[in-house]
This record gives C-alpha cells, structure tokens and sequence, in this order.
C-alpha cells in the first residue's frame, strides 16, 4: 500500500501511524530563557534617548562646557580681572586663544569664567523651582478640593505678573549681585514648574497604589514623596532642562544691561555688554565667543529637553 492510499484510510487521530511525527528533543532551561533582559523605566528611557543623536551631542556639550568651566581658569596663566592696555583688542593668537578686549584682558579666561557663573546661576534657580514648585504643586493636586483651589488663585496671580518686570524691580531694590539676581529669578520661576507637578498629581492619585497606601494610613507626605513624585519625575525633568537655558539667558540679559554682575568680574551678559562699542570697530572676537556660547547652551539644553521628553514618555517604551 502507498503511503496516498495510507493516508485515504485515515479516519481519527487514532489512525494516524506513528512514523508520521519525530519527537524533538526538549530543553527545559532554554523554554525558560528570556529571550529579552528585563529593563527599568529608567534603563529603556536611557536606551531610547542615546538613539537621539541631536539630544546626545547636546548632552556631550553640556559636559564638555562643565568641564571647561571648572578647569578653563585653571589652565589660563591670566586672571579674570587683569588688565593690559598695551595688549588691548589683540586677534586670537598662541598667547591668547580667543583673543583680548578693550582692557587687554584675556577673553579666554572670561569666557570661562562667565561659563561659571551662567551655568551657577541657571542651574541653582532650576533647583530652587525645583523644591518649591513640586512641593506646592503636589500639596495643591493631592488635597484637591479648596485647599486646591485657594493655592491655584495664588499661582495664578503670580503667573499674570510680568516676569521680567519683577525681577528688574527686586534688582534696583536690593542691588545688583549674584544672589539677587538668583532671588530675582525663583520669585515667580517656580510656578510653571507647580502647574506641571499638580497637573500630574491629579491624574495619578487615583491609582491603585496610592489608594492602597491610604488605606493602610499612611501619612500624606509619605505618600506624595513615595507614591506620587517617582512617577511624576519624567515632566519633572524635563521642566528643570526648559528652566536652565530660560535662567541662563535672564542672567546675560540682566548682565548686558548693567544689573547683574559688575565689572570687573565677567560673565557672558557682561562680556557682551563690553563688546558692543568694539564689535563696530572690527574686533569681533570680544562678542563672538560669549555670544556663541549663550547660543549654543541654550540650544544644546532645549534639544536635550526635547529628546528627555520623549525618551520618559511611557507611551512610547518599547
């Protein structure tokens, strides 16, 4: 009988000849292999945002003007307040790699020290909204009710404030230095940074987990620095980057016109200040170099945000 006539007799499962099947044999340890790692929120948002080349360059300036910040100074045989009148307006050169201004002060040393100051003063007002805006932005989303409503009438007032406006008063009020001008920046700054962290409360304070935690009793703060906040860190986040470049670019503006930091000590806003009669005369290195780097911070710490923000979305992991 061939094997077609065979297969025309077979009528049930029971029927069918053994020969027909080959048992493979089983490996019990590679069915139970993870054919994937397992990955953290973090370590998949880490993942996705190194496949953003722009947000990465970004990132890799930033470092890298972190560490010409710190050791700039350090390398540079001239001080920040030196001046040399016979070596006033000289072109970049072997002695001074980004040049001389009008003092004959070395633009190299100045351009890294205002680095300092600028990334100091962008990164401690971040912190400062960091601090107030979440811990009043979770206060308002978590109570809810009046209690809410009463903090948003607040913030609402301070948000239809002009900005600017404040901050130039509190400067001719106190003064102008390196701690006001961060004072000046963090009245008002904080409070885009509470509208993002109540918003987010809001939605997450409902969830399960938190409902468990309540109902074991544990206390509010507990809740809000355990439950809540780890999960509102993405827009956190992404806020601080959004606030860095906005507080570095307040501060050279205050600086270039005359209510931040004093001559002799530099910083970007400064330094421009002191180029703008130059610049007309030919010497564009005096304004080019602080007015690169102003430019280049504030891009590199916006495409860094931008790729944050999609990097931390947990609709879009992997």
């Amino acid at each position: 009988m061939s094997a077609t006539d065979e297969t025309k007799h077979v009528h049930s499962p029971a029927d069918i000849p053994d020969d027909w099947f080959k048992w493979r044999d089983k490996d019990l340890k590679a069915a139970e292999t993870v054919s994937r790692p397992s990955l953290s929120y973090w370590k998949d948002a880490w993942k996705r945002l190194k496949k953003n080349k722009l947000a990465m360059a970004g990132f890799a300036f930033l470092i890298l003007l972190g560490i010409l910040a710190v050791i700039g100074p350090m390398i540079s045989p001239y001080t920040v307040t030196d001046q040399n009148r016979p070596n006033q307006f000289l072109p970049p050169s072997a002695d001074h790699w980004f040049g001389t201004d009008a003092l004959g002060r070395d633009v190299f040393t100045r351009t890294w020290y205002g680095a300092r100051i600028s990334l100091f003063v962008g990164l401690m007002a971040a912190l400062i909204d960091f601090f107030v805006g979440v811990i009043y932005g979770g206060i308002s989303g978590y109570k809810g009710g009046r209690t809410d409503s009463i903090m948003m009438r607040i913030i609402e007032v301070l948000y239809g404030l002009p900005y600017l406006l404040v901050v130039i008063l509190l400067l001719v009020v106190m003064g102008p230095s390196l701690t006001t001008i961060i004072i000046a920046l963090s009245v008002t700054g904080w409070v885009g940074m509470a509208r993002i962290v109540r918003g987010q409360v809001l939605q997450i304070k409902n969830f399960e987990f938190v409902l468990a935690s309540k109902s074991f009793g544990t206390k509010t703060p507990r809740i809000i620095r355990k439950n809540l906040l780890p999960n509102t860190m993405g827009p956190i986040i992404v806020q601080m980057t959004l606030t860095v470049p906005n507080a570095i670019f307040a501060e050279a503006f205050l600086s270039f016109l005359g209510l931040g930091i004093q001559s002799p000590f530099a910083s970007w806003g400064v330094m421009a200040n002191d180029a703008l009669g130059a610049i007309l005369s030919g010497y564009w290195w005096t304004l080019f170099f602080p007015a690169f780097f102003i430019s280049f911070t504030m891009f590199a710490f916006n495409v860094l945000g931008d790729g944050l923000q999609d990097a931390l979305d947990p609709k879009l992991r992997e």
